[in-house]
């Protein structure tokens, strides 16, 4: 029955018996019985529709961050990973993490789009504080490209440290 409704009646050629046809393939099948084409189809369409607008959070954009772990004891050790998209114009990635009280920076040289897509930056015994840590992508003239921003928390241990 769902397939009936994707057929349609079309006047034959020369005038004579009316027939249908399936609206994805309009092949003339004679009659309204349907062979389960038009479903696998439908099917098929329907998955990659659906494959398609699940695109991964970011997609499309030149940089995205990610900083682990997100909450940690002090002195804490955060791991960096900026992925870049591939562009000629790419020139460098700066990776800040600042706290009122602390400041750390790191920044590589990128050879456009022939540069590694996932950089990794690690810094190393950071004191307690709140931080925002932040990766701005470096263009042509030391313009800035793209920048994302994500806060971490490091936590007093209970050391006295």
């Amino acid at each position: 029955m769902a397939c009936d409704l994707h057929n349609r009646e079309i006047p034959a050629a020369g005038g004579g018996k009316t027939g249908r046809t399936s609206g994805f393939s309009g092949e003339n099948s004679g009659d309204a019985s349907c062979d389960g084409d038009a479903m696998k189809l439908q099917a098929i369409l329907f998955g990659v529709l659906l494959l398609t607008s699940a695109l991964p959070l970011g997609a499309g954009e030149r940089m995205t961050l990610k900083v682990s772990p997100s909450v940690s004891f002090a002195p804490a050790n955060l791991i960096v990973r900026a992925q870049i998209e591939a562009d000629a114009q790419n020139r460098a990635v700066e990776i800040v993490a600042e706290s009122p009280e602390f400041y750390r920076s790191s920044e590589i040289q990128l050879d456009g789009e022939r540069a590694a897509r996932t950089n990794t930056f690690e810094f190393r015994s950071l004191p307690p504080g709140t931080y925002e840590v932040k990766a701005t992508l470096i263009g042509p003239g030391g313009s800035a490209r793209a920048s994302v921003r994500q806060q971490v928390n490091v936590i007093a241990s209970g050391s006295g440290q």
